[in-house]
């Protein structure tokens, strides 16, 4: 099997039989009319549907509906989505609101509403200016299309504090034929699995049974959305959405391992590209730093010391000083809770691109301070990695994170 990105990738319209029509309605009420901020995804053909969702116990009323259009087990054949107002903590009118949005999304394109997925973004705790929701509905669906530039406006459309589109699309050559997995997503702050302040669509025209859909995309955010962090921030609206449509003629399932491990690497490989997107976007960063953690007792316990390390504000302010303290890693390390030995911890330095400079920070209990002019190279850089081997086991864990900056602080002391 041949997997090959996509250049000048589009996103959700890249795979056979899927439109997309986006709009400017001024959700957030700025009297800004020229910025996109509603979107209707759409698939000719009826789709099996597959979703992750915010592990959050305060969720958004579109996530409940979400989940209910999981449970039904129906096709599914659209998403319509806004920004610039998350309908979070809003109560019974938010629910009627997300279950409005389903309904008139459904009445537009002559389909059954238990066939919309919703989803929202933006601000908590406000109603949804629904007048200006349903002409904006109504706008992206007469603007429905399967042109690169519709594909790119729906990109936009989902944005918040992003400063840019994130959009990625894979091809998967196989004897039978070619199936493409696509996808935009957006997210900026409040990122922290599981998953992260985050809205992602992925479609593909390949033929994949509901339950195996799912199985795929969970193993997908597991490796992707759920191994990332920029502020340890989890949100109420998290919600990848995937749908499967078979518009290529091409069916993904069990009896052809080789095309069904080329499908779950796409999606794979998919899902990272653009959780990467999504951390290297954080909001007001200026390092991106993947904490790699080995021989631990298991991936659990890998887990934890990779996040305790990601999320300690101590190690995300000196990685924004350019400072190697790597005292504040074995420090977070040591409160992850999990058993370790300092005297078997080896830390790296790791350059994490093509020169694979790696420079010994500390080793069987002692620093090696006459590195240190190397270890500041390091951490001057915009990306770098952090290894670090506990020599305890086969466990590992990866973690992609960022640092932390007075811009940060500034963007998010106030609404």
């Amino acid at each position: 099997m041949n997997i090959e990105p996509i250049p000048n990738a589009a996103g959700w319209v890249d795979s056979k039989g899927f439109l997309a029509g986006s709009t400017a309605c001024d959700i957030r009420k700025k009297g800004d009319t020229d910025r996109l901020d509603l979107c209707v995804l759409y698939s000719e053909q009826p789709c099996a549907v597959a979703g992750v969702f915010t592990r959050n116990q305060i969720f958004a009323a579109p996530v409940k509906v979400c989940r209910e259009v999981l449970a039904a087990g129906k096709p599914c054949y659209a998403v319509v989505a806004n920004s610039g107002n998350a309908n979070a903590c809003t109560g019974d009118i938010g629910e009627k609101d997300a279950r409005t949005m389903q309904a008139l999304t459904g009445k537009g394109l002559s389909k059954d509403e238990l066939g919309v997925m919703v989803c929202s973004t933006g601000r908590i705790g406000e109603d949804l200016p629904m007048d200006r929701v349903e002409a904006g509905i109504a706008c992206a669906i007469s603007a429905l299309g399967a042109n690169p530039s519709n594909g790119v406006a729906a990109a936009r459309a989902i944005l918040t504090s992003d400063t840019r589109e994130k959009i990625c699309a894979r091809k998967v050559a196989g004897p039978s034929g070619a199936i493409t997995v696509s996808a935009i997503a957006k997210g900026a702050g409040m990122i922290q699995p599981g998953m992260a302040t985050m809205l992602c669509f992925i479609s593909t025209d390949a033929a994949v049974e509901k339950e195996l859909l799912q199985d795929c995309l969970r193993i997908a955010v597991d490796l992707s959305f759920n191994a990332i962090t920029v502020d340890g921030d989890m949100s109420t609206n998290d919600s990848v959405i995937l749908l499967a449509n078979g518009a290529s003629g091409v069916s993904v399932n069990k009896d052809v391992p080789e095309l069904l491990a080329a499908f779950q690497q796409a999606l794979t490989e998919v899902c990272r590209d653009l959780a990467a997107k999504i951390v290297g976007d954080g909001e007001k960063i200026t390092k991106i730093v993947r904490i790699q953690i080995s021989g631990a007792a298991d991936d659990a316990a890998a887990e934890k010391i990779a996040r305790a390390i990601g999320n300690s504000l101590l190690v995300k302010t000196s990685w924004y000083g350019g400072d190697p303290n790597w005292g504040r890693l074995l420090d977070a390390a040591g409160y992850a809770g999990v058993p370790i030995v300092e005297k078997e911890l080896e830390l790296h330095y790791h350059s994490g691109d093509s020169e694979a400079v790696a420079v010994e920070v500390f080793s069987r209990g002692r620093a090696h301070h006459a590195n240190k002019p190397q270890w500041k190279e390091i951490v001057a850089r915009r990306s770098f990695e952090i290894r670090l081997n506990l020599n305890g086991g086969s466990g590992a864990y990866e973690l992609l994170a960022s640092d932390l900056t007075e811009g940060y602080v500034h963007f998010n002391k106030s609404e």
